[in-house]
This record gives C-alpha cells, structure tokens and sequence, in this order.
C-alpha cells in the first residue's frame, strides 16, 4: 500500500492511495493539470486510475472533478447526498452519471484487490464521510473536514499504518485573526474543521506498535503554520505514555505540491 498527498490544504485537497494492482484518488480539489503533474511524479498513469473516493461537495474538494471525469472517464465514488450536491455544481460540468457509483457511510466495498470502508465525519456538508481502505492486513485512512472526533472516529481509523490526519489551525490564531465572527464559529463548531491540539490528541488514541507514518493536512493558510502544526501535535504527542508514540514519521503535507510517496 501506498499514499502521496498531491496536495492539502484548505485551498486544495487530492490524495493518491493504491498499490500494484489498484490506484485511487481521496478527492480531486486542485485542477486536472494538477492533478496529472503530480501523478506523473511517482510514477501513476491517470488513465490506470481505479477510483475516486470523494469525501464531499466543497470546492476544496471537487475542483478538478469534472474534467478528471470527463478526460478520463475514471468512477467516482460518493454517498447519494454528496452526488446529488455536485451534479448542482455547475462549475464542474457536465459528469456521465454512468460514472457515479453510490457509497454509504460503514458499508465497505471492494475495488480490485483493496476494501475501501467510509465512515461518517461531522462537517457542514451532504452526508459526508472520510476513508481507510484495506489490503492484505495493511491499512491506510485519510480524516480531513472532522468538525469533532469521538470513539466512533477512533475505532475507524484503528490499526492504520499510514495516516492522513487534519490539523487546520491554531486556535489562537483563529480567534483572534480577520475571519468573520460567523466564520469562526463555524470552524469552531462541530461541524467544523480539527485544531492542531485536536488533531495531536486524536493521534493519541490511534497509536500502536505498526504506525508508520503520519501526515498533517488541510492546513488554514490563514489560520496555521506548518511548524506550529508540527510542535503543537508533537507536543500533544509527548504527553502520552504510550510506548509507540516516536515509533512513526511524523511530517506535514505539502500545499502545493505532491509530498513524498510512502509505502508499507
């Protein structure tokens, strides 16, 4: 198994996931061309893709969706809710509905030799959900948009090996920054988006002795840095007693460009 984020952030989110015989997209948030260059740099040809796994209908999201579809014709997969949000989006285009393939939240899925098992998220959208998908007792989950986390969010991500975590900003930041008061509470709210101290702590709850590598994504460009992003979870990090807690890489996705490929 293997991830690459080709980019995250709050402007722009697109996750490679695959392995040999499958290759999938968490997301296509930043344009097609994006979406292509970064691909191209480890090495995946778009016209192999398997999937893409959407998460929900923000713009942040979905960006480059519609040409990815109509370029590629590659399946798109989504709750009812979220496919019926984007065929209103008419920024995207025109989408076959031949390639809509409807998802519901905690009914896994197969695609090729992987299961692909979504799970609820508490975020301002149709029915969202955020992804781990599964492959000869390897297991790999992406969280982003997570307005909240709670038992039922760990016990999803449980037993991950790589991981894709928000941690969208410092609290401090945000209040006291130029947002909006509405703004702010929303992504305050539970249907909001993770802090960094959230995030660190959710980390907590995800140890284990085969953790291999965590990334930090959807960072605020407004409301974050990626080294307070960094020292906020490390911190949050060194208070726990687990035994596991240094046993991983622990990095920041990159904005803007593919972060390094990582593998199991």
């Amino acid at each position: 198994m293997e991830l690459c984020s080709i980019a995250s952030g709050s402007s722009g989110n697109c996750i490679y996931v695959g392995n040999r015989c499958t290759s999938l997209l968490i997301d296509a948030g930043i344009s097609c061309k994006r979406i292509e260059s970064g691909l191209s740099e480890i090495d995946v040809n778009p016209e192999k893709l398997d999937g893409i796994l959407v998460t929900h209908e923000h713009s942040d999201h979905v960006l480059g969706l519609g040409v990815m579809a109509r370029r590629y014709h590659v399946p798109i997969y989504a709750t009812a809710e979220t496919l019926s949000a984007l065929s209103r989006i008419k920024s995207l285009g025109k989408i076959d509905p031949g390639l809509f393939r409807i998802i519901e939240p905690n009914q896994s899925f197969e695609i090729h030799d992987v299961i692909v098992n979504p799970f609820s998220i508490s975020h301002d959208a149709a029915n969202p959900v955020c992804y781990t998908i599964e492959q000869n007792g390897h297991k790999v989950g992406v969280a982003t948009d997570l307005g909240i986390y709670d038992d039922y969010i760990v016990e999803s991500l449980k037993n991950s090996e790589i991981l894709l975590l928000e941690a969208n900003h410092d609290i401090n930041m945000l209040q006291v920054g130029a947002y909006p008061y509405v703004l702010k509470r929303r992504i305050l709210g539970e249907r909001g988006h993770l802090s960094n101290d959230n995030c660190g702590r959710l980390i907590r709850n995800l140890l284990h002795d085969k953790l291999r590598y965590i990334y930090l994504g959807h960072l605020s460009k407004e409301n974050n840095y990626p080294d307070l992003a960094y020292e906020t979870v490390k911190y949050e990090l060194d208070q726990s007693d687990s035994p596991f807690k240094n046993n991983f890489l622990l990095e920041v996705a990159k904005r803007e460009e593919p972060s390094v490929l990582v593998s199991l």
